[in-house]
């Protein structure tokens, strides 16, 4: 903290404990920062690594208003050798913010991760540092140039997520990239992830799957329910969309762009391709949310996931009327081991019907050898 939170005292036990930021007026002459707080923040990184650093291997910098999986990115840092060199992030959704910044930054509202070694090398450089880039916006563009001076270059990981957009962001996290999710950044910024839930109502329910099993969270799988020719995205967790239609796993790998854009100052908007909403029976999908786990069956796990609204649209004629209007509720089983996202296919999946209900169970697996779907 840059002062004592005197208004905070008692301070809760439950709570980590605080430290305040050392003095850098030292280095007024060089804050030309268009943020007063950009050197203080920086600065952090020698604090931190001076107070403790015996036996460290990581040094992990995040904002306040981020949620980070700490289990998902503990298994992500062990895959790197800690004692090389390491700099690992994520660039932002927006075009225009790593236009205005840097494409070789990782944002430090997603998080990023320094090697012990790095960490060492930019604590012994920081001076010389801060006093070469007198004129950036932020602490993570201040370190990243130090990284840079230092000849490191930035380590992606998909799953540090930024979350530089507005409005709706269930398009973006029900089509997750193919990594584990690490952290979600400025859910203030946007509508509560979950209907009818408010923002802390929405991340507590999201820990729920979590709890669970972090390292599907968000994952997405695709699968199809040829009988009625149905189309199903799962987000692990999240969601599951159901489509009238057949679309083939390119497609549905994109976001529905269902969130604004942060800036629309700079064209493409995203760095990433979406899908743009249709009222077309036969692409718009039937949104299921998260609802519970419900409990455990042998060596699998069932979550449920339940419509969001009413359907407004009629039933798509492409096929047949084949339309899912009756299905209020899906029900997901879910292998009771951790799944490991890198290196590896995404989850295949049997759908079953059970017709004259309003229920679809959706059971993940390992794809077969040569599997392809549809």
């Amino acid at each position: 903290m840059d002062r004592f939170p005197k208004e905070f005292l008692p301070w809760p036990p439950s709570s980590p404990p605080f430290r305040i930021s050392q003095d850098t007026s030292r280095y007024k002459q060089y804050d030309k920062h268009p943020n007063p707080q950009a050197i203080r923040m920086a600065h952090l990184i020698l604090e931190t690594f001076k107070a403790e650093n015996e036996g460290v291997r990581w040094y992990v910098l995040a904002d306040d208003d981020t949620v980070v999986f700490i289990n998902n990115l503990e298994n992500v840092l062990a895959r790197y050798d800690h004692s090389k060199y390491f700099y690992i992030g994520m660039n932002s959704e927006s075009h225009a913010s790593n236009v205005f910044h840097s494409f070789s930054m990782a944002f430090g509202g997603a998080g990023y991760a320094l090697s012990y070694p790095l960490a060492k090398a930019l604590v012994n450089n920081l001076d010389v540092c801060i006093k070469r880039y007198p004129t950036l916006y932020g602490s993570d563009h201040i370190l990243q140039s130090c990284v840079a001076d230092l000849g490191v270059s930035l380590t992606l990981e998909k799953g540090f997520h930024q979350i530089d957009v507005h409005s709706d962001i269930s398009g973006l996290l029900s089509a997750h990239p193919q990594s584990p999710l690490l952290s979600l950044h400025h859910l203030d910024f946007v509508n509560p992830i979950f209907p009818y839930m408010n923002q802390n109502e929405s991340l507590y329910h999201l820990m729920k799957g979590a709890k669970t099993d972090e390292s599907r969270l968000l994952q997405q799988s695709i699968c199809y329910y040829k009988p009625k020719n149905w189309s199903f995205s799962l987000s692990w967790g999240y969601t599951v969309q159901l489509y009238e239609a057949s679309f083939p796993p390119s497609i549905l790998q994109r976001p529905l762009q269902t969130f604004t854009p942060w800036s629309k100052s700079v064209w493409p908007l995203f760095v990433f391709n979406t899908r743009i909403p249709s009222k077309n029976p036969c692409e718009a999908p039937h949104v299921f949310f998260f609802d519970s786990v419900e409990n455990r069956s042998g060596d699998h796990f069932i979550t449920s996931y339940s419509r969001s609204k009413t359907p407004s649209f009629p039933p798509c004629l492409s096929n047949g009327n084949h339309s899912a209007d009756n299905v209020s509720k899906i029900y997901v089983l879910s292998p009771a081991w951790k799944h490991d996202s890198i290196g590896n296919r995404r989850e295949c999946c049997d759908i079953m019907h059970i017709t004259g209900t309003n229920t679809t169970e959706i059971k993940l697996r390992n794809c077969l050898e040569n599997e392809i779907v549809p």
